[in-house]
């Protein structure tokens, strides 16, 4: 892996090439559109806050979903694990994600 800025560059073997540079940006949790996946990276925020995402579902390697937005912009609410969850703009900023996790299976 080659490390940028707020991108990671993962090689990923295709079938004539020995190698291609496939680039993935991580954003914060915050930052993205209704109907976009994402998988989670890290979960951020202190004390109470951190195990109270957790205890949400919010772990890292779990895909998420911004399912809608309220009429103003706050609150977001998010698919983990099969859960809606709504979760204002500045708590999502907790959390980081990585653009284009796989659906669920639910």
């Amino acid at each position: 892996m080659i490390f940028g800025s707020n991108r990671i560059w993962k090689h990923q073997p295709k079938e004539k090439e020995a190698f291609s540079l496939t680039m993935t940006k991580q954003i914060m949790l915050s930052q993205l559109k209704p109907g976009q996946w994402a998988t989670i990276i890290r979960v951020g925020g202190k004390g109470q806050m951190r195990r109270r995402f957790m205890e949400m579902g919010f772990i890292r390697g779990e895909n998420v979903r911004v399912e809608r937005v309220a009429p103003l912009g706050d609150p977001v609410e998010y698919v983990v694990k099969g859960y809606h969850l709504s979760l204002r703009r500045a708590d999502a900023e907790g959390i980081l994600v990585e653009i284009g996790g796989g659906e669920s299976t639910d």
